[in-house]
């Protein structure tokens, strides 16, 4: 049998414009043939911007270098996965102690985990977006100590990643995808692919 996306997706060139490890794992285990072209751009967002917001825009700006080099056939995989809480984006840990912080304020609270996913071709540009609900236990300091020591979260938003040792210790409730999490809504992918290309 022939994986039903892949096979509609027969005569056009995916490509993934980031350098995730966890977004190009994904794609692969979807069934996806993919080339992986990352461009670097300056994640900067207007203070304005809440939550989603911020993750659209984040995932638009990821897509702008894309656009004047696109051929016919040619979809680019954009994304940007936001964590908020309390009326905060919680970003990339820039050391040691933002990612201690971070932890510390998660500890024993409920958070969004948000990914904005941009599709973009030579002619069009689709936005889709998942929201998922975390709750964390409350950690002890060595808990967390150990975490950065062991897993260094530093490339991940909100300084964790739940496929590693804090989230299996430390997720009490999750409502919603887990892949979304992990930094790609595949549900979300795999259905925009089916209606792009239908």
């Amino acid at each position: 049998m022939t994986n039903p996306l892949q096979h509609k997706l027969n005569g056009h060139k995916l490509i993934l414009g980031s350098g995730s490890p966890r977004r190009k794992m994904f794609l692969e285990e979807m069934g996806l043939d993919f080339e992986v072209r990352p461009k670097s751009v300056d994640e900067v967002y207007p203070d304005h911007l809440q939550g989603k917001e911020i993750s659209d825009y984040l995932a638009k700006l990821k897509a702008a270098p894309f656009k004047s080099g696109l051929q016919p056939k040619e979809i680019v995989i954009t994304s940007d996965t936001v964590v908020w809480h309390n009326d905060t984006s919680l970003a990339k840990a820039a050391n040691r102690e933002e990612a201690f912080n971070m932890l510390r304020m998660l500890s024993g609270d409920w958070h969004e985990v948000i990914t904005s996913v941009c599709f973009t071709t030579l002619d069009t540009q689709k936005m889709v977006s998942c929201t998922t609900s975390v709750k964390f236990m409350e950690f002890t300091e060595d808990e967390i100590n150990y975490y950065i020591e062991k897993c260094h979260p530093f490339d991940k938003a909100g300084a964790y990643g739940i496929q590693e040792w804090i989230g299996m210790i430390g997720i009490s409730e999750i409502i919603g995808s887990y892949t979304n999490v992990v930094g790609l809504p595949t549900h979300l992918v795999y259905k925009t692919l089916m209606d792009m290309v239908s």
